[in-house]
């Protein structure tokens, strides 16, 4: 007979979890793996809430397995390391983002790319190399492989720099690949929520001109006055999107509704990009002319690999890149739920796991 979540390995740890699809938390008692030779054990301090945790919770992507204990913006303090660890030491500030493991061998991995690998391991919900189910960062202590640990550089802030693991490698990584990153081009930002608003603060510190895009005029204030985007525009306005029709060099859509993509097409210069971070639950509708017409892209992108995960938080840290977030105590995390779900925070839930997560 399979153990139970608690029984199955010999470190015991404490969490939220969700049961079933209705996606509500409750405490839930669980373990973790020892600390093996390659392995890192950390306490985990803050940890941020992604809206693909809410997809997950509620099962509308169709592989979650319950119970689940979501996270994957994951920040603390190491309490222990394996002998063969050269990465980390004890009392370091560490990160641990989507992923906890991949195969280490393929192409992918071979050039960083491990969020890639087709033996990906997701950090929560996810069969592990053992066959148990990986549980996320609503907890209070993560083990994970040295590999898939992040150095947290000093003067970054944990609480705020949390979703820079997740938030932050979605929007920086697309940028760079796409060469979108280059001072003096214009680049589109469509959606102004977790993963909008930190595109905007990559693409100014790259140089670019950027330009938000949204269905809501009364995000212009902030877009413009507080995150700084040189233009905004109203995606249902179609006086405002034909005079900035063929203007974008490239597009990050961020939005994980389901939302037409043609007008933005139209926003592209020819042989202009559209990059999809954002994943709505339908297919898109798209069209061959608009692309044929302009030799334009349409293309996906999903985080990063731990190297450029790396230096994405580097350069976050060099730059003063830091998500605007809403610290909550972990049993708020019902009530953040149902606000994510209605896009009611700016611009992203951080659990306090140190000060508010106790063990019954």
């Amino acid at each position: 007979m399979a153990k139970s979540p608690e029984t199955e390995h010999p470190l015991k740890a404490f969490g939220w979890a969700a049961r079933d699809t209705s996606g509500t938390f409750s405490p839930f008692k669980f373990s973790r793996r020892e600390t093996g030779e390659y392995d890192v054990q950390f306490k985990v301090l803050y940890c941020g809430v992604c809206h693909s945790d809410l997809h997950m919770v509620k099962n509308e992507w169709g592989f979650t397995q319950y119970p689940i204990v979501p996270g994957h913006e994951i920040v603390g303090v190491v309490t222990e390391v394996g002998s063969k660890v050269k990465k980390v030491k004890v009392g370091d500030k560490v990160g641990v983002g989507c992923l906890v493991g991949s195969c280490r061998k393929c192409d992918q991995c071979a050039n960083d790319l491990e969020n890639y690998c087709p033996k990906q391991i997701l950090t929560y919900s996810f069969p592990d190399v053992d066959g148990t189910l990986t549980y996320g960062g609503y907890s209070d202590l993560m083990v994970a492989t040295e590999h898939f640990i992040i150095r947290w550089p000093e003067n970054l802030p944990l609480d705020a720099g949390a979703p820079l693991l997740c938030a932050g490698i979605t929007t920086y990584s697309p940028l760079r690949h796409f060469g979108l990153d280059k001072p003096g081009l214009n680049v589109g930002v469509v959606g102004l929520g977790g993963l909008g608003h930190v595109a905007v603060k990559f693409a100014k510190a790259f140089g670019t001109k950027v330009t938000v895009i949204s269905t809501s005029l009364s995000k212009k204030e902030e877009a413009i006055s507080k995150l700084g985007a040189d233009h905004f525009l109203v995606s249902r306005d179609p006086e405002q999107m034909q005079t900035a029709a063929g203007t974008l060099d490239g597009i990050i859509d961020t939005v994980s509704a389901t939302h037409p993509i043609v007008p933005l097409l139209s926003l592209l210069k020819p042989h202009g990009k559209l990059v999809l971070v954002g994943a709505p639950e339908k297919p898109l509708e798209l069209p061959a002319f608009p692309l044929i017409q302009g030799r334009k892209i349409v293309a996906g992108s999903a985080i990063g690999g731990i190297k450029e995960t790396q230096e994405m938080v580097d350069f976050a840290a060099k730059h003063n890149i830091l998500p605007d977030i809403e610290l909550i105590p972990i049993d708020y995390i019902n009530t953040a739920m149902e606000r994510l779900l209605k896009a009611d925070v700016k611009y992203r839930f951080v659990i306090d796991i140190a000060n508010s997560l106790k063990s019954e």
